[in-house]
């Protein structure tokens, strides 16, 4: 795909999205990162700001199946995945699919379900299949999962663990919106949501272009270079108990990719790592007690990290 067509599909649904959303640039274009980086979102935000409208305004946008799955402490991990259910008339076992058999996925307050069924997310998310009873099903392609938590309410929620933190590609935040844009959401809302007139606007095909587009683009030595230092950096710093995995540097170098393409360039820079390091390495790092008592935060690090590790030159 020409690198202008790209640009003109991901237009496309900035503009299809933002018939429902008002303002949330930088937050729809990270989630459009996620989406032609194969990856996956964690929505961290207080209630009411929009996150299910968001999501639905995306699946709407391209045409794909869309699923909703509440999380709450009975939920069980075969609401999820699926089950087999016996048939008399056949005298066999029947699969009946899960939520999670869709395109995308929202996970609603992923963190108020146990720990049993949070992980049954885990082969979805980094295997696009499920096993349920020793059986392996495919998920549909594409496949993403959108997961919302509340960072404010603590009581009854179970924190999600490192190893399930570390299969979302970024953590996205969408904060207030401004005067302006809360009056024009006002406006909006008032009659008739707009969600239910949104169609499509791009379809699978070219979606699957644009994936493949993005992973074609130009990456040098030196920028993979520097990926490796910032993620080694992450593992040496005296104020982490746990820095970024491998396969969250290699997400950061990914995520960098997608990056340069919405700049609409066809090569990477080190900017394009430096935008993408606090949405995809900021979830994944743990702070040690002492540093917590410092009042020293996960983002002063990272701004720390990139003024401590060199740019590559030109």
């Amino acid at each position: 795909m020409e690198l202008a067509h790209a640009q003109e599909l991901l237009e496309r649904i900035r503009r299809n999205v933002n018939e429902v959303i008002v303002g949330k640039r930088d937050a729809i274009d990270l989630i459009l990162i996620a989406l032609i980086s194969r990856g996956h979102i964690l929505l961290e935000d207080i209630p009411g700001i929009g996150k299910t409208t968001l999501v639905s305004a995306l699946a709407r946008s391209l045409g794909l199946t869309f699923r909703r799955i509440q999380f709450t402490p009975d939920v069980m991990p075969s609401d999820v995945t699926g089950f087999n259910l016996y048939n008399q008339k056949t005298a066999q076992f029947a699969f009946h699919p899960g939520a999670i058999m869709s395109q995308l996925l929202l996970a609603d307050e992923i963190n108020r379900t146990s720990p049993k069924t949070q992980s049954s997310l885990l082969e979805a998310m980094q295997e696009n299949q499920v096993t349920v009873d020793g059986v392996t099903y495919p998920l549909p392609r594409p496949f993403m999962v959108l997961a919302t938590q509340n960072p404010i309410e603590q009581v009854g929620t179970y924190p999600l663990p490192e190893a399930q933190l570390d299969r979302f590609m970024l953590r996205v935040s969408l904060g207030y919106p401004s005067l302006e844009e809360e009056m024009t959401i006002y406006q909006r809302f008032s009659a008739r949501s707009p969600l239910l007139d949104l169609n499509s606007v791009v379809s699978v095909d070219e979606l699957f272009e644009l994936q493949d587009t993005a992973e074609r683009l130009y990456c040098a030595e030196a920028i993979r270079r520097y990926v490796a230092l910032l993620a080694r950096a992450t593992r040496e710093h005296k104020e982490l108990l746990l820095g970024t995995s491998p396969r969250g540097a290699l997400m950061l170098l990914i995520a960098a990719r997608s990056h340069a393409l919405l700049q609409k360039r066809d090569y990477v820079l080190p900017e394009d790592v430096q935008q993408m390091l606090h949405p995809v390495l900021g979830h994944r790092l743990l702070l040690k007690p002492e540093a917590k008592l410092h009042q020293v935060s996960i983002p002063d690090i990272l701004a720390g990290l990139l003024r401590q590790v060199p740019v590559p030159e030109a």
